[in-house]
Order: C-alpha cells, then sequence, then structure tokens
C-alpha cells in the first residue's frame, strides 16, 4: 500500500511527515530547504510509492488567507507542474506549530532543541498528517 505524505511548507524551510505503508502511522521524515522541495520529492518518490500529498492550508480565526497562503498557493502548482498524476489536498493547519512546540515540551526536550524550527517544522507536520488519518 502507498503511503501518504504531509507537507508543511514555509518561506525558509519545509516539514515533511510520511506514514508507514499500510497508513497507520505517521512519522516526521525530515525537513528540507523550501527551494530544495521539489528534488527531494522527486527523489523520495523514485524510492517510495506516495498515493497522496497532503499540504498544510494556512488560515486566520475566521477563515481569510494568512500571509503565507499565496506561498502555499505557488507550492501548490509547483508540485502539480512536477507531479501532475499525484492527488494534493488541502488541510487546515491551524495550530500545528503550536501543538508541535508543546509536543517537544512535554517530551522533555530542553530549550534549545524546542528553538530548532526545523524540528518544529518536522513535527507540525506529523500532527496534520495524524489529524487527516483521524478525519480523512
Amino acid at each position: 500500500m502507498p503511503r501518504i505524505l504531509a507537507i508543511d511548507y514555509g518561506l525558509k524551510r519545509t516539514g515533511i511527515a510520511v506514514t508507514d505503508p499500510l497508513q497507520i502511522i505517521a512519522t516526521g521524515l525530515t525537513t528540507v530547504e523550501s527551494k530544495q522541495l521539489i528534488p527531494f520529492l522527486k527523489d523520495y518518490f523514485s524510492k517510495e510509492q506516495v498515493e497522496l500529498i497532503i499540504i498544510g492550508e494556512p488560515k486566520n480565526w475566521d477563515d481569510t488567507d494568512t500571509h503565507a497562503t499565496p506561498l502555499v498557493e505557488k507550492c501548490i502548482k509547483e508540485l502539480q507542474k512536477h507531479f501532475p498524476a499525484m492527488p494534493i489536498k488541502k488541510v487546515d493547519e491551524r495550530f500545528t506549530s503550536k501543538m508541535a512546540k508543546d509536543s517537544m515540551l512535554e517530551m522533555g526536550l530542553k530549550k534549545k532543541e524546542r528553538r530548532n524550527k526545523a524540528l518544529v517544522d518536522e513535527i507540525a507536520a506529523t500532527i496534520m498528517l495524524q489529524e487527516y488519518m483521524r478525519n480523512p
């Protein structure tokens, strides 16, 4: 069974998480520089079967776009251009970064480790994927 891949896209960094092949467990994969996302995915897709990409859609409390929404829309267009057969689904990413930071605190990570924004992005992508798996 193919995996589902989650993307927490940002201007500088992009957190990536994937399911296991049975789509039971969501695991953080990595964080890449956003400009390296397409080459990274081309390499990853050459090694692993993926049936769906979910990408976090930044929205405000009142469902209006945030400053980051146009960046995500541009990323989606790039993904569609390079992977035209791959379905892409937008999911709500509100609170995922806050939840990631809270999770890091609960895991007992030291303050310096919690400041690692790449790790925050990866955990946020994992949380998004877990939420999606609960409510597809």
